[in-house]
């Protein structure tokens, strides 16, 4: 038989043993959406191994089982499976948008959308469709994301009264953390709210218990960093103006900020860059601040030896060490399960070939000279401190709010229901029997007595001295001082002094430490037993220094990988 012969034959051979050895091989285990990273939704996406309608069904069905236990949602995007089809169809064309090409992600319901409401949690503001889009909306569309919800949030950002639980606003209620989603037994605090808070004004539940792959938050004094270290996941505060803030229910514009929050520095890193606009935009001045990297590509900064060399500071007064101010009670400090994690991150970080500068201590808060030091100078808040009782805290928060706010509901044209802070404030009051303002209306209150004419000098007086505190004679200090790379702070303990000049933050987790059971009337019930709770790091510096923190951060994840899934939803 000729070699051509045979060729037939083998032919068929190879096709049989091929068969068998195919059904041998064990079938691979069907894509999961639960824990995937931005990179592994991608590369199913582009083996053709998953499409977006399933990763998008797939989201819904996790919601559609554990929504009812954490109220992550304010509303779910009904357009969202239409949108999945659409993304589909232009992949299988080969046309790829951006980096989140058929991923889905959620934004805070304070950032606008035109196919869904843009409440801030407020009845008032219940249904209100505007307008117009927020610019990180379309940045994020054209990147290929698929907007899947609305998160939960504290009523508009946690301006309107003081004392009101984090993550509670009249439009939905309370949100719960997956790490203990129970109400509080405690009687003095028996309401309806969480026992484990979820953290800030923004929501990290959802991305949590993956319902999306991440979600954008918006912070003016920790609502990004507070929820990500709730939750276990990596939040990037950003610095003010790298992301644009148009479109988004303002506090004020000293300090506002969007941001990413996901479950990895590569999947946050990933959504800042698809997040930030290439160009400043021409409704945000602040954007002209922090030109953005090559590309708008964080990712090029993951490197995992980026500890080795770096210089970090430990500002041990007031974040890990306990201090008296002349003719003051002693503040600050951490207990022994915090000072223990403490000194285990600054092993890692020693281990990996970072620098310690310990200490590092920030200037304005070890300066003897009360007027001075940063920890006397906290914001106005309540009626405690409304007009003339508010000589000795900042204005910045309640001047800036009538100032902002009121300029955004100019925005929305004939689409507001309120046209004035004033308006609000009367209709909170006269809707209280339908749910508004159960905390009342405090920081709403001492915000619209604020006169923009006659309290500017003050409002600026107090502005300035916000950054000489906070950035000049504070951390812009220190890092200069000690060449510094980045601060490193316990838990997300710079959320206040980064916060007041604007400044970038990475919070990454690394621990879960027992809650006490409490003392007096804040003692939890005989029986019950509080959940352990999740305790990261943040990594502050100066404006504009995200590469480097995203950098920092990514090493630090890579060299410890601590993130814990909430156990209860698998």
């Amino acid at each position: 038989m000729t070699v051509r012969n045979l060729l037939p034959v083998t032919a068929a051979l190879l096709a049989v043993v091929n068969t068998m050895d195919a059904q041998r091989r064990p079938t691979p285990p069907p894509f999961s959406v639960v824990e995937a990273s931005i990179s592994d939704l991608r590369t199913a996406l582009e083996q053709k191994r998953v499409t977006s309608r399933e990763i998008v069904l797939q989201y819904l069905v996790r919601i559609a089982t554990y929504e009812d236990r954490i109220n992550a949602i304010v509303t779910v995007n009904p357009n969202a499976l239409a949108i999945a089809d659409s993304l589909d169809r232009l992949r299988a064309s080969g046309r790829v948008l951006g980096p989140l090409h058929g991923i889905p992600v959620a934004l805070k319901d304070n950032i606008h959308t035109t196919d869904m409401p843009t409440t801030g949690g407020a009845l008032a503001f219940a249904g209100l469709v505007p307008p117009y889009e927020a610019t990180l909306t379309k940045n994020l569309k054209d990147a290929g994301a698929i907007i899947l919800a609305k998160t939960q949030l504290t009523e508009l950002a946690n301006w309107v009264a003081s004392g009101m639980p984090t993550n509670y606003n009249a439009l939905t209620g309370y949100g719960f953390n997956p790490y203990d989603p129970r109400r509080d037994p405690r009687d003095n605090l028996f309401d309806g709210r969480p026992v484990l808070a979820t953290g800030g004004s923004s929501s990290g539940t959802g991305t949590n218990v993956s319902f999306w792959v991440g979600n954008v938050g918006t912070e003016t004094s920790g609502s990004i960093l507070s929820p990500s270290h709730q939750n276990m996941l990596v939040g990037i505060k950003p610095t003010v103006g790298r992301v644009s803030r148009y479109g988004v229910i303002p506090i004020t514009g000293d300090q506002d900020t969007p941001g990413p929050m996901a479950r990895t520095v590569a999947d946050a890193a990933v959504m800042l860059g698809a997040m930030e606009s290439a160009e400043p935009d021409p409704n945000d001045e602040a954007t002209r601040k922090c030109p953005p990297p090559a590309g708008r590509d964080y990712t090029r900064h993951l490197n995992p030896e980026g500890l080795r060399g770096a210089r970090i500071g430990i500002p041990r007064a007031f974040f890990y060490d306990r201090v008296t101010l002349p003719g003051g009670q002693p503040r600050g400090g951490l207990n022994d399960a915090q000072r223990a994690v403490m000194d285990s991150v600054i092993a890692v970080l020693k281990a990996r070939g970072a620098v310690i500068v310990d200490p590092a201590d920030i200037p304005s808060v070890v300066d003897t000279v009360p007027a001075n030091n940063f920890l006397n100078w906290n914001v106005c808040s309540g009626l405690e401190q409304a007009k003339g009782r508010d000589a000795d805290c900042s204005i910045a928060f309640k001047y800036g709010m009538k100032r902002d706010f009121d300029a955004w509901l100019r925005s929305l044209g004939d689409r507001a229901p309120v046209k004035t802070l004033t308006e609000l404030r009367q209709w909170n009051v006269a809707h209280q029997r339908a749910g508004a303002i159960k905390y009342g209306q405090a920081n709403l209150d001492v915000s619209d007595e604020m006169s923009l004419q006659g309290d500017r000098a003050k409002y600026e007086a107090d502005r300035r001295r916000d950054l000489h505190l906070s950035a000049t004679h504070g951390i812009d200090e220190a890092v200069r001082t000690h060449r510094l790379d980045a601060l490193l702070f316990p838990g997300v303990s710079s959320a206040n002094i980064g916060a007041r000049p604007g400044y970038p933050t990475i919070t990454v987790p690394y621990a879960m430490l027992p809650v006490g059971g409490g003392a007096g009337a804040n003692a939890f019930p005989a029986g019950f037993q509080p959940q352990p709770a999740p305790y990261g790091v943040s990594f502050t510096g100066p404006a504009c220094s995200e590469p480097k923190l995203v950098e920092l951060a990514f090493a630090f994840e890579q060299a410890t990988k601590k993130r814990v899934r909430p156990p209860q939803f698998p």
